[in-house]
């Protein structure tokens, strides 16, 4: 069929995924072999102190309304169609053919790698991918077998990345030449029409997303640390709102930057590496961060290089805000070697408030812990999604991921709502967006030390011992003074100069609360219902 190099397993090859006449196979490559043929085909360049730097094109974020849920017996009725996009099982075979056949006669990268650290939960996963350098980057992002585990190799999932593939709308079920298809009875995912690698990471989250609540286990869209005390904590959060930045602590263990399991015997990283923003990166502020991007390894989208000198300017948004660093964990000094903690004791719910609106910590009861969890409010950052302006877009997004969320809410929920209360966790809503007024008109961002501060306070327990006001507008507590921060911030009418229209602003996000949580209120017991009362009569 093709002739194949590297390491694979003979007995699996690419013909069992239908590929025929391929010129070649390059197998499980080496970091520095993929860096070899991305530079020599032209896909990336050297860049200084050693990162390999691409540039994605026309698509520099996910492209939401271009992905796709195979609707078919296993689908029909247990994917969440309200959120979801439906394509027909005979487009999706029309779009799996026309793809084989535009894979003729080309050179394929193909990568074997796990999907989830929990043994018992593990996904084997296969990537084929067009470019060297997405096969460096799900390398990189994923969890790399050990070479004897290549042997016997069998994928219970695959996908398929072909950026220069483009689709037909007419035959394929789809809206543009861009495609993102996931089946969940062929196992497979294909991609085309876009070099933004960042949908291979969401695909395998969406396809966990799908799989791990038959199980009991509750995916989630979060980051994950762990103290010297043995305890842990998850951050929940969308993009820009600081799960990588603040789980990144060089004081905890990092156990993983963005998306986890939680199973019966704790919590696992389903990756087994980061894809952190890098655009204004600061190396005072993020230390380890930004060292990733001197290093080699490392895959930079879309940041600005110098041609000559091969120097980064990680502050030139030039191609896009939503610039990237995709590298394995292990280059964070203080990650885990396993990519497993016991269950949390502390579970935080990030949130960019672009109304300035919300205090920077509030202390959730375990139902006001399921409302926040279920409305998912933050600010969308520019560059994440195509078509984003360049101001933050206020949205709610469900469990903090409704992008990548196959099954309906409640069925997250629920799972998160048994486990807080079966492992006691304290839980937390914090505020990484702005204060003293809304964004754009008056306010500023929150401080990431202070943001900082407050967490440590909350991780080591000593917040416990704080004084607390109850916020008139969500009912949550807030504390009155911790040390090392304004007292004035914690309070953040008080950060307004025109307090009434502070209140107005209040009012009007409890009423978006309100708005948005409707679809919810069938699926909630009456603790989370006495809660999105609470909310709901305040906005009146």
């Amino acid at each position: 069929m093709s002739h194949d190099v590297g390491r694979h397993a003979s007995a699996f090859g690419l013909e069992a995924h239908g590929f025929r006449n391929l010129k070649k196979v390059h197998w499980n490559f080496a970091p520095a072999a993929l860096y070899e043929h991305a530079i020599a085909r032209g896909e990336g360049r050297l860049a200084k102190d050693g990162p390999l730097v691409v540039i994605t094109g026309q698509h520099t974020g996910r492209s939401p309304n271009d992905k796709f849920i195979v609707r078919d017996g296993v689908t029909a009725t247990s994917v969440w169609w309200d959120n979801n996009k439906a394509m027909s099982p005979e487009a999706a075979k029309a779009l799996h053919d026309a793809m084989l056949a535009y894979a003729e006669g080309r050179e394929l990268y193909a990568k074997d790698l796990f999907a989830g650290a929990d043994l018992g939960h593990r996904l084997p996963v296969r990537v084929i991918t067009e470019f060297a350098w997405h096969s460096l980057f799900v390398h990189q992002l994923l969890i790399r077998p050990e070479p004897k585990q290549l042997a016997g190799f069998v994928p219970e999932f695959t996908i398929i990345a072909l950026p220069g593939f483009e689709a037909d709308p007419k035959i394929h079920g789809c809206h543009t030449k861009t495609v993102i298809s996931l089946d969940f009875t062929r196992k497979q995912v294909l991609i085309g029409g876009t070099s933004y690698a960042g949908e291979m990471k969401k695909a395998v989250f969406t396809i966990l997303n799908f799989l791990l609540p038959q199980k009991q286990v509750l995916p989630m869209h979060c980051s994950a640390n762990v103290g010297p005390d043995g305890k842990s904590a998850i951050f929940f959060g969308l993009s820009g709102t600081g799960k990588t930045t603040l789980s990144a602590d060089s004081s905890r263990t990092l156990i993983g930057d963005d998306e986890h399991g939680w199973s019966e015997n704790g919590i696992f990283n389903f990756e087994g590496g980061c894809y952190a923003k890098v655009i204004r990166l600061s190396r005072e502020a993020e230390p380890e961060i930004f060292t990733t991007t001197e290093r080699f390894g490392t895959v930079l989208e879309n940041v600005v290089c110098d041609p000559e000198t091969g120097a980064l300017d990680l502050d030139d948004e030039l191609h896009t805000e939503n610039t990237r660093a995709a590298y394995p964990i292990q280059f964070i000094p203080h990650a885990s070697d396993t990519g497993r903690a016991p269950p949390p004791s502390n579970v935080i719910m990030l949130t960019a408030d672009a109304f300035g609106v919300l205090p920077p910590i509030a202390k959730l009861s375990p139902s006001q812990a399921m409302y926040h969890f279920l409305s998912g409010f933050t600010a969308k950052v520019a560059g994440t999604e195509k078509g984003l302006g360049k101001d933050p877009e206020p949205t709610f997004s469900t469990c903090f991921g409704a992008p990548f969320m196959p099954r309906h809410p409640s069925v997250y929920g629920n799972l998160l709502r048994d486990l807080i209360d079966r492992h006691d966790a304290d839980c937390w809503l914090v505020n990484t967006g702005w204060t003293g007024g809304p964004a754009g008109a008056g306010g500023k961002r929150m401080p990431i030390r202070v943001t900082r501060a407050l967490l440590a306070a909350a991780l080591n327990g000593s917040l416990a011992a704080s004084e607390w006001r109850v916020d008139p507008m969500f009912g949550f507590r807030i504390p009155v003074e911790v040390a090392g921060v304004d007292k004035a911030l914690l309070n953040p009418r008080d950060t307004w100069a025109d307090k009434a229209a502070y209140d107005r602003q209040a009012k009007k996000l409890a009423g978006m609360f309100r708005d948005n949580f409707k679809a919810y209120l069938p699926y909630v017991d009456e603790r989370v219902l006495k809660n999105a009362d609470f909310i709901a009569k305040a906005a009146e």
